[in-house]
């Protein structure tokens, strides 16, 4: 079922990032909708239902703003209001940050892979580097890791995790993310790809680092609230936090990307 569940889900996402448009961007505001939901649920902040509407409202209007190429003050004035609401709870209660979390997590993994993919000069490749280098870390990290065993990485927050699988996780990293660059300047994929690869490979290194960062955080999170999994929307692996976790890392340092070259251009 994990196997299944896995070649399944990346077959969608796959497809969506070929299609682009509406395609690519229902994908991750569904995955937003329900990762926040898992938090709000693991995290026990009340109110959930109206605090995950408002989360959901919140990011189908964004995820529009973005696909109708909507004036960004239009966006972060939604944004605004989004955050607003969740911080209208009263001030002893502490899921107000939690609630805060949530909607704020929830835009970084619903906007920036269709930002990326909608964006001419970056294009397919954006989102493709990401998979390629989130992917491979997890991969090869747990081969490596089962191979060569060790010291363990961090054993309070992950047992089973070692500072080989780390290195190795780490190394398959950085020949996914420079070899699919350097792939996609051979085939003309986007003017991204025009990128000096030793850059390219030190922004696969650090990328793979906030990967399994990520993945360990999610862990501490867990271990904190006593649950196993996040949740159970995925057959086999839990829930989408458990899946993204070090995929949010990475879309956190993409989209600040994003802004720099915003505000630069």
């Amino acid at each position: 079922m994990r196997v299944l569940s896995g070649i399944v889900l990346a077959a969608l996402v796959v497809s969506g990032l070929v299609l682009g448009g509406w395609a690519f961007a229902g994908i991750w505001l569904a995955a937003a909708i329900v990762g926040a939901g898992e938090w709000i649920g693991m995290s026990r902040t009340l109110p959930r239902r109206a605090l995950l509407g408002t989360v959901a409202v919140t990011l189908a209007a964004l995820t529009i703003c973005l696909e109708r190429e909507v004036a960004l003050p239009v966006g972060l004035a939604i944004l605004a209001g989004g955050s607003a609401l969740c911080l209208a709870l009263p001030r002893d209660n502490p899921g107000r940050l939690r609630a805060l979390g949530a909607l704020l997590g929830g835009a970084v993994i619903a906007l920036v892979p269709p930002a990326l993919r909608d964006a001419p000069e970056i294009g397919i490749l954006g989102p493709a580097w990401m998979f390629a280098v989130v992917w491979s870390t997890d991969i090869v990290a747990y081969f490596t890791g089962r191979t060569f065993g060790g010291p363990k990485l961090m054993p309070a927050v992950s047992p089973k995790k070692t500072w080989s699988g780390a290195l190795g996780g780490l190394a398959g990293a950085v020949v996914a993310g420079t070899a699919l660059v350097a792939l996609a300047r051979q085939q003309g994929w986007s003017p991204l790809a025009d990128t000096n690869l030793a850059l390219v490979a030190l922004v696969s290194a650090v990328s793979s680092v906030l990967s399994q960062a990520g993945d360990l955080l999610e862990s501490a999170l867990k271990r904190h609230y006593g649950v196993k999994d996040s949740g159970r929307s995925i057959p086999g692996h839990g829930g989408v936090m458990d899946r993204l976790d070090g995929f949010f890392a990475v879309a956190l340092l993409a989209g600040l990307f994003l802004v720099a070259r915003r505000l630069a251009a």
